[in-house]
């Protein structure tokens, strides 16, 4: 992980909850520590009710299936890659 730059965070999240109101739907930021790790907590949960995952980095999605059935969609220009398994030829010899 790379170190964040406050600045850079506040920008990003400013210019969402401005595209989100562009919108007519409204968002909210986290920043505070406590309702931070309240946020992470949830999604820890949430990640871990995930059965199966299809990455698709051609097209920068992620489709996670979880235990109910039902299915999330994160568009990311990273995740896919990171999920993706690395192509391997078969053999370990890697002249």
């Amino acid at each position: 992980m790379t170190a964040t730059d406050p600045d850079r965070i506040d920008e990003a999240t400013a210019r969402i909850v401005d595209l989100e109101a562009e919108l007519e739907a409204s968002g909210t930021t986290t920043r505070e520590e406590q309702a931070l790790a309240r946020a992470r907590a949830v999604l820890h949960e949430w990640v871990d009710s995930v059965s199966a995952v299809v990455a698709t980095p051609g097209v920068g999605r992620v489709v996670l299936i979880h235990a109910n059935g039902t299915e999330s969609r994160i568009a990311s220009p990273e995740l896919p890659f990171l999920l993706a398994v690395p192509v391997s030829f078969g053999g370990d010899d890697t002249t």
